[in-house]
């Protein structure tokens, strides 16, 4: 199969409430194929030097409930970019900003960053991006110690 990628961002800041877990972003393949995760960008608009750092986890995401674009989220299909391959109708759909939490969301990696103008780019290296099957995706889910804004990006491909 030829690829095709793809990329979503966040069309608007994203406000984090503290202590509280909120998917910034999310992306779900349709049911005719999956999707293979190629990289993520994630950053923070904090002022303060001395504020907690910020929980990131790069989930899967099963969609099972509370997963609809424009559904208790912003709906974000419209700014899914075809950035290579073939032109075909993809059926990728994606949201942000959930303010009830999708399920089931299965961290695959985590950290802490700091609120601060924080800024993390990561692209997989070849060969160990994570892939998820049929209509499953991908989330970044982000809890604040304090009120933060967010954005992220995900950039990925059909398998």
């Amino acid at each position: 199969m030829a690829k095709a990628g793809y990329s979503v961002r966040t069309t608007s800041q994203v406000a984090l409430a503290a202590a509280t877990a909120k998917t910034v972003l999310a992306v779900l393949a349709p049911s005719t194929f999956g999707a293979d995760l190629k990289k993520f960008r994630l950053s923070l608009d904090g002022v303060t030097g001395t504020a907690v750092p910020v929980f990131w986890e790069l989930c899967t995401l099963t969609a099972a409930t509370n997963s609809t674009p424009g559904t208790a989220n912003t709906n974000e299909n419209s700014n899914i970019t075809q950035n290579y391959g073939r032109a075909i109708t993809a059926g990728f759909t994606a949201f942000s900003a959930s303010t009830s939490e999708p399920t089931v969301l299965a961290p695959i990696d985590s950290g802490f960053l700091s609120p601060a103008g924080g800024l993390l780019v990561y692209d997989f290296p070849l060969g160990d991006t994570p892939d998820n099957d049929v209509s499953k995706g991908f989330a970044i889910r982000l809890t604040a110690a304090a009120v933060v804004n967010a954005r992220a990006a995900f950039w990925f491909e059909r398998c």
